[in-house]
C-alpha cells in the first residue's frame, strides 16, 4: 500500500454506499490502527439520486481529507462510472458493477456483477455494498480481512449480523479470485 491510498465509493442513494465507506474507515482507523479521514456526497433525493463516500488511508499523518486521485474506484451505476473515471490513478484500480454498467472506460476494470452476486448468493440486493467490501478488501489489500469484518459488525443493524457477515464472506471469495485470474 502506498502511504496515502484513496478509495471512492460512488452510485446512487439507497446502494448503502456511505456505510460502506464509514465500514472501511473504521476498520482501517480502528482496528488497522491507520490514520483515516471520510468523507461523503449524495444528492437531496433519498433514493436514486448521485452518491459517493470518499476514503482517505494513510500510514502517516492526512494533510488533506479528500480525495483528489483515487487508487480505487468502485463504480455501481453507469453514471458514477461516468462521472469518476476519469479521476482514477493512470494505474488505479476500477471495480464496476457489470450489471448496471455496461459502458466500461478501462479494459482493465474489473466488470463484476455484484449486486447480482448479492441476490443469488446472498439472497438480498440490499447487501451489495458489503460484497463489494469484501471485493476490496481482497484486490487491494487495504485493511486487513479481520478488520473490516470487526467493522461490518459494529455498524450494520442488530439482527442482519449473519446476513452481513455472508455478504462479506463471498465478497472475499469473488476478489480472492479476481485476484488470481490476473
Amino acid at each position: 500500500m502506498r502511504n496515502r491510498y484513496e478509495l471512492r465509493l460512488s452510485g446512487s442513494g439507497g446502494q448503502g454506499l456511505i456505510l460502506a465507506g464509514l465500514i472501511l474507515a473504521e476498520a482501517a482507523g480502528i482496528y488497522d490502527n491507520r490514520n483515516v479521514t471520510q468523507t461523503q456526497s449524495y444528492g437531496p433525493e433519498a433514493r436514486g439520486g448521485a452518491s459517493k463516500s470518499e476514503v482517505v488511508i494513510s500510514e502517516s499523518e492526512i494533510d488533506y481529507p479528500k480525495v483528489t486521485r483515487p487508487d480505487l474506484l468502485l463504480a455501481l451505476t453507469q453514471e458514477a462510472c461516468d462521472e469518476y473515471h476519469r479521476d482514477l490513478r493512470e494505474d488505479g484500480i476500477l471495480i464496476v458493477d457489470s450489471f448496471r454498467v455496461k459502458r466500461v472506460p478501462s479494459p482493465g476494470a474489473f466488470s463484476i456483477p455484484i449486486s447480482q452476486i448479492a441476490r443469488k448468493e446472498v439472497g438480498k440486493e440490499l447487501v451489495t455494498n458489503i460484497v463489494a467490501l469484501g471485493i476490496i478488501t481482497e484486490l487491494t489489500g487495504v485493511v486487513s480481512r479481520e478488520a473490516v469484518k470487526r467493522a461490518v459488525l459494529d455498524r450494520v443493524p442488530g439482527g442482519t449480523e449473519k446476513l452481513n457477515i455472508k455478504a462479506l464472506e463471498v465478497g472475499f471469495r469473488i476478489g480472492r479470485e479476481r485476484r488470481m485470474s490476473r
